[in-house]
């Protein structure tokens, strides 16, 4: 028999193990957004004959993700098709990049087709580019960061640590207050992972940092390697700090990520503000993320 169990914090060596093996691009595909999205979105995971499997709760109806692992694409998909059958469930696949459709077709000739959401591609950027803020595309991003500098003299930037971890959880719980997010649903249940990730960095291999003036914490951002990209998952700054946002992207870049090429800032989720703020970033690269069609034959 076929079986799924939830993901939890004592699988995240499991899960990195055969994420590991599989090139890909999307956020989706991370250990600690798996692990510390688990509950909300009812991620579950089986590994059979040294693949992995993952299955999540969509808004609707339960998705499976691109099989993770040694087996060819092919068996790998006969196994969800024998499960589909075994438990009365429909077939479905989401998050599925470029690279992996291609494979899908290979294994299946002209049996899927895919549909690209705009809202769930990942804004990919050069890493070079966010920690310089180089060229004429960028002067209001300097311009945001030089205010905070002019307006704020006693700043400093350090990384998330042991001894900074409560004031980090401190803060995003602080901002959550500013920002009256415990009225949104989306809004409340993210501090609650933000603050779960913060707790448990260490086990999932998450990096971050913060932002200080005056000695408070004003700004955070924590996230995660992925091979040459760092996934940056999340972003934090009090509203009433001038160039806030501007100020923790670049310093986290400019500290922490010279060793890797790109940086992966997530999706926009169709928000227009959200998209107008990551567009304006100019991204190397759209990480595309596609739901399978089965084709009627």
């Amino acid at each position: 028999m076929k079986t799924f169990k939830p993901i939890t914090l004592e699988d995240a060596d499991v899960i990195s193990k055969y994420l590991s093996r599989t090139p890909h691009r999307a956020c989706d595909y991370s250990t600690g957004n798996l692990v510390l999205w688990a509950n909300l979105y009812k991620t579950q995971y089986a590994v059979a004959e040294d693949t992995l499997f993952l299955k999540f709760k969509g808004s609707s109806e339960s998705s499976f993700t691109f099989p993770m692992g040694s087996r060819c694409i092919k068996s790998s998909f006969e196994w969800l098709f024998s499960y589909c059958n075994e438990n009365n469930k429909p077939f479905n696949m989401n998050l599925i990049e470029p690279q992996m459709f291609e494979e899908i077709e290979k294994a299946f000739p002209n049996r899927f087709d895919i549909e690209y959401k705009r809202g769930s591609a990942d804004y990919v950027y050069n890493m070079e580019d966010l920690s310089t803020l180089k060229g004429r595309k960028y002067s209001a991003k300097r311009n945001h960061v030089n205010k905070f500098l002019k307006t704020y003299s006693d700043w400093v930037y350090e990384r998330i640590s042991d001894e900074n971890t409560d004031e980090c959880i401190a803060m995003v719980k602080e901002w959550c207050v500013r920002n009256e997010c415990l009225d949104e649903m989306q809004k409340a249940n993210e501090i609650g992972v933000v603050t779960k990730g913060l707790k448990h960095r260490k086990e999932l291999n998450l990096l971050g940092g913060v932002i200080r003036v005056n000695k408070e914490i004003v700004a955070m951002t924590l996230g995660e390697p992925s091979n040459d990209m760092f996934i940056v998952h999340f972003e934090k700054a009090y509203p009433d700090i001038l160039g806030g946002y501007p100020m923790i992207n670049q310093q986290f870049v400019k500290n922490e990520l010279s060793k890797y090429k790109y940086v992966n800032r997530e999706e926009d989720m169709g928000i227009e503000g959200l998209r107008k703020a990551k567009e304006s970033y100019y991204p190397a690269f759209m990480a595309e993320k596609g739901v399978l069609i089965k084709k009627d034959m």
